[in-house]
């Protein structure tokens, strides 16, 4: 979904309830800004609700769902959507008519936006599509889902509880680089560029202690990648679930959609593609540890399989990534 032609600078964020969003957002307006031509910049930890342009007329059947694409989460722009007389964030109720409005929060980077700019992307879905842990252990069963150094992930190693867990790989490189982390005040970054800025400028490189562990600083955000590689078969999408606070003062995931055919090579040149994690610490400086599960993933069946698979043709930027960077960045050379 592409952002439409002025962005508001609010003063906090907010959910419309029972009334309609431009009614409840005149109450919070600190500032408009033109996305037209040139764009604007939108600077870090300050809400901006922006109207998008698309607009939805569902049936009454039929329910939408949203979240952010995944090269806007690895910059750590906050995304989330709300619609008129809604009481959730990124649900969209059946039978829903109206206009949309995407809150964005950049967290990280001051970014410059531009109209129809896409930050974010929706899913339409009906009926009963979500697969139980049983059902995820048949289908990795008879397509596998998890790989592990090129190999099938033994059914034993699965482990699943209302969704499919992955590990973090804290090894890393010959260096023992693990991922990143995002440094302060950084220069500004236009997100509609790829390739054009330099990662050093960006961020900092993480390397492992002995141990093959790290220790997360409060506040500070991370990227970072799953030891397992991911295959997400045609006929399925997943989502990445949020983690679960009870289990570490961290979290992760912003952007965690896995497109069908995401990790999935039907000539078997590749063996499914590791997830990039975005995790921020909350409260106290925490460790984690290599394979220590951070996430997981649920399983959706799609209506049929799509004629175009992630990855062909498309010009998907993650099929098969090793690095988590953002296609906004040029690739780090060692």
């Amino acid at each position: 979904m592409r952002l439409g032609e002025v962005a508001y600078r609010i003063r906090c964020s907010f959910l419309p309830d029972n009334r309609p969003v431009e009614l409840k957002l005149k109450e919070f307006v600190v500032d408009e800004l033109d996305l037209r031509r040139d764009g604007a910049v939108l600077e870090t930890n300050r809400p901006y609700l922006i109207p998008l342009i698309e607009e939805l007329q569902l049936p009454a059947d039929l329910k939408g769902r949203a979240n952010p694409k995944s090269s806007t989460g690895r910059l750590d722009v906050f995304t989330r959507v709300i619609t008129d007389q809604s009481f959730r964030f990124d649900e969209i109720r059946p039978g829903y008519h109206g206009r949309l409005y995407l809150e964005v929060v950049p967290l990280s980077f001051t970014v410059r936006v531009k109209q129809t700019l896409s930050l974010n992307q929706l899913r339409l879905s009906f009926g009963p599509s979500r697969l139980t842990d049983e059902e995820i252990h048949a289908l990795h069963r008879d397509q596998p889902l998890l790989y592990r150094e090129g190999r099938a992930l033994p059914e034993e190693d699965l482990a699943t509880a209302d969704g499919l867990f992955l590990g973090l790989d804290l090894r890393g490189d010959a260096t023992g680089r693990v991922g990143y982390r995002a440094k302060g005040f950084p220069p500004p970054l236009e997100m509609a560029r790829t390739a054009a800025y330099d990662w050093e400028d960006y961020w900092d490189p993480v390397r492992r202690e002995d141990g093959d562990r790290i220790v997360l600083a409060p506040g500070n955000f991370y990227l970072l990648l799953s030891e397992e590689a991911v295959q997400i078969p045609p006929g399925y999408a997943a989502e990445m679930a949020a983690y679960d606070p009870t289990s570490g003062e961290l979290r992760t995931h912003y952007a965690g959609f896995f497109d069908p055919g995401f990790g999935f090579d039907a000539g078997g040149g590749f063996h499914g593609s590791r997830a990039a994690l975005e995790v921020r610490a909350h409260d106290v400086p925490f460790m984690i540890e290599h394979r220590q599960r951070v996430c997981k993933l649920s399983f959706e069946r799609m209506v049929e399989e799509p004629h175009v698979l992630y990855g062909q043709s498309m010009g998907s930027a993650y099929q098969g990534q090793t690095d988590t960077l953002s296609k906004h960045f040029k690739r780090p050379t060692g």
